[in-house]
């Protein structure tokens, strides 16, 4: 994994002050009797990809991947789905090298996969509009910080690092129109290192974004997070399973 990444894609670019619709409301209420469906979009190596399809295998998230979606045909990742016969998609800027047409594209196959959350694992593009809204409340993205510090960053780590902190992390959060601003889902702290650099640095927060994100995936399929402004509350197991239930 490369040591910086772009600033959490999956976002919509940012809307004037209050013009965003506030998410008040508990994730949608899952079909009864059906696993939670899921898509990942990724840009590269897609270890937090596979991080995600190895929890599931362990049947430690109640999910199943329907899709793989790549802005990048030679995105090492897509190698993980195809080992397991997951549908796969390449909306690759060479073929489309519009971004209105790469995420129309997209969206249209995550609609016709009828997937019920999204998840950003190191996606490198920064969604359109249209595509959150139809997504809204439904996709999560990770960043490699703990926002809100070094967050719309390239450079998170390198930024922890020359900033002097001696403790950054990982965030899961709601995509919303707000870059790297929507309601925290997760975060796993990272102790920085005297002698870090930004390639060690990075390399500890990839491994805590591998439980992260697995975490905020079956939290998610339990039902057990409610939106509540800029907060997520999240439900003891009993109230999210009965949650689901209704």
């Amino acid at each position: 994994m490369p040591a910086t990444r772009r600033a959490s894609g999956c976002s919509a670019p940012r809307e004037p002050p209050g013009s965003a619709a506030i998410l008040a409301a508990s994730f949608v209420t899952l079909e009864r009797g059906r696993l939670t469906r899921v898509a990942v979009l990724i840009s590269g190596r897609g270890s937090n990809l596979l991080a995600l399809i190895e929890s599931i295998e362990r049947g430690e998230v109640p999910a199943e991947i329907v899709l793989v979606v790549s802005n990048r045909a030679e995105a090492g990742g897509l190698a993980h789905a195809r080992a397991r016969a997951i549908p796969t998609l390449t909306a690759d800027r060479s073929r489309y090298p519009k971004r209105v047409d790469r995420h129309q594209r997209i969206l249209a196959a995550l609609l016709a996969a009828d997937v019920d959350l999204v998840v950003c694992a190191g996606f490198d593009e920064i969604l359109r509009p249209e595509v959150v809204a139809e997504l809204r409340g439904r996709m999560l993205n990770v960043h490699p910080s703990l926002l809100p510090a070094f967050g719309q960053t390239l450079h998170a780590q390198a930024e922890a690092l020359a900033y002097g902190v001696k403790v950054t992390g990982c965030t899961v959060h709601i995509v919303t129109d707000d870059l790297d601003a929507g309601p925290i889902v997760v975060q796993r702290p990272v102790p920085v290192l005297e002698d870090d650099t930004v390639e060690s640095l990075s390399a500890r927060i990839v491994a805590e974004e591998h439980k992260a994100l697995p975490d905020a995936v079956r939290l998610f399929a339990e039902g057990r997070l409610i939106v509540e402004g800029q907060r997520v509350r999240i439900l003891p197991r009993s109230q999210g399973s009965a949650a689901e239930r209704r």
